[in-house]
C-alpha cells in the first residue's frame, strides 16, 4: 500500500509539474487557447505515467542492454540469489547479465513476482561469492520491501522530464524563436532549468533513505554486514575509477552505488547516501551483531 501510494504521489508531481510548464508556455505560444497547451502537456504527462507503471522495467533493461540469463548462462548468480532468496522467501526472481565491466547492480520490476536482479560482468568478475551474496542481498531487500516498483518508475519519470527540458533547450539555441523577445527566452530557459531539478528532488525524496533502509535489510537477513561493506567499498572505487558508458543519469537510483561520475554539485545532490557513512553503519551493525 506504502509503494503505491508513493508511486500515486509521484504521478501527481509529475502531471503537475507538466501542467505548469504547459500553462506558462500556453500563456505565450498559444494566446487565448492556452487551455490547449494545458491538455496537451496533461495528455503527456498521463502517457509517460502509463508507460513508466506497466513498461518500466523494459525500459530499463533495453537501456543498458540487460538480458534475461538462465542458471547455465550465469550459473554464480543464479546459485547467489537461491541461496538469499532462501531466506526472504519471495517468489523467485529472474536474472540479467548487463554488457559492462563497470561493477554494478539493480533491481527492477512492477512487483515481487515480476522482479528481475540485474548485474554487470564486471560485477561477476570482482566479487567474491560471500560479497556477491550481499549485493543480492541488498537488491532484494528492495523486492521485500517494495522499493523496485516506486525506484523503476521514478527513474523513469526523471529520465522523461529532463529528455523534455532538453527539448525545450534546444529548441531554443537551435529554433525559429532566435527573434523572441527576452521574456520568452527567460521562460524557455527557467523551463530547461527547472524540470531536470524537479526530476533530481524526486529521486532525492524517494532513494536515500531506501538505500540505507536496503543496506540494513539485506545484511541482516544474510548475518554478513561485512560482507555488504566489502563488496560497497570495491564497487565505488571501481565505479569512480570507471564510470559506466551508457545509459541515463536519471536511472542513477536504481543501482547499488552510483555509476555516473559527477561534479561536486551532482556528488552533493546525489541519490545515493555517502559511501562512507553507509559502510560505517554495516560495520557498526556487525558489531552489535557479534555482540549479541
Amino acid at each position: 500500500m506504502h509503494a503505491n501510494l508513493r508511486v500515486f504521489g509521484l504521478f501527481m508531481v509529475l502531471m503537475s509539474i507538466f501542467v505548469l510548464i504547459g500553462w506558462v508556455l500556453g500563456g505565450f505560444f498559444f494566446g487565448d487557447y492556452w487551455w490547449f497547451a494545458i491538455a496537451l502537456f496533461l495528455g503527456i504527462a498521463i502517457a509517460i505515467n502509463v508507460i513508466s507503471y506497466f513498461y518500466s522495467d523494459r525500459i530499463i533493461m533495453w537501456s543498458y542492454k540487460a538480458k534475461i540469463a538462465t542458471p547455465r548462462e550465469a550459473p554464480r548468480l543464479y546459485k547467489s540469489v537461491q541461496r538469499v532468496n532462501s531466506f526472504y522467501r519471495l517468489p523467485e526472481p529472474r536474472i540479467a547479465v548487463i554488457p559492462s565491466d563497470t561493477p554494478n547492480a539493480f533491481a527492477t520490476g512492477r512487483n515481487p513476482s515480476k522482479a528481475i536482479v540485474a548485474v554487470t560482468n564486471g560485477l561477476l568478475k570482482m566479487l567474491t561469492d560471500r560479497e556477491l551474496d550481499g549485493v543480492v542481498a541488498h537488491e532484494l531487500a528492495h523486492v521485500k520491501n517494495r522499493d523496485i516498483l516506486v525506484m523503476t518508475v521514478a527513474a523513469t519519470v526523471a529520465g522523461a522530464i529532463a529528455f523534455l527540458a532538453r527539448i525545450f533547450w534546444w529548441n531554443m539555441i537551435l529554433g525559429r524563436r532566435r527573434t523572441a523577445d527576452v521574456g520568452t527566452l527567460l521562460i524557455i530557459v527557467v523551463v530547461a532549468i527547472t524540470a531536470p531539478l524537479a526530476a533530481l528532488l524526486i529521486r532525492l525524496a524517494i532513494s536515500r533513505s531506501r538505500e540505507y533502509k536496503a543496506d540494513r535489510t539485506g545484511a541482516m537477513t544474510i548475518h554478513r554486514p561485512n560482507d555488504l561493506a566489502d563488496a560497497l567499498l570495491k564497487l565505488e572505487h571501481a565505479n569512480k575509477r570507471r564510470p559506466i558508458s551508457r545509459g541515463n543519469p536519471a536511472s542513477s537510483s536504481l543501482f547499488i552505488v552510483n555509476p555516473f561520475r559527477g561534479n561536486m554539485l551532482a556528488r552533493m545532490f546525489s541519490t545515493h547516501p555517502p559511501m562512507e557513512e553507509r559502510v560505517k553503519r554495516l560495520r557498526k551493525l556487525a558489531m552489535e551483531t557479534v555482540s549479541l
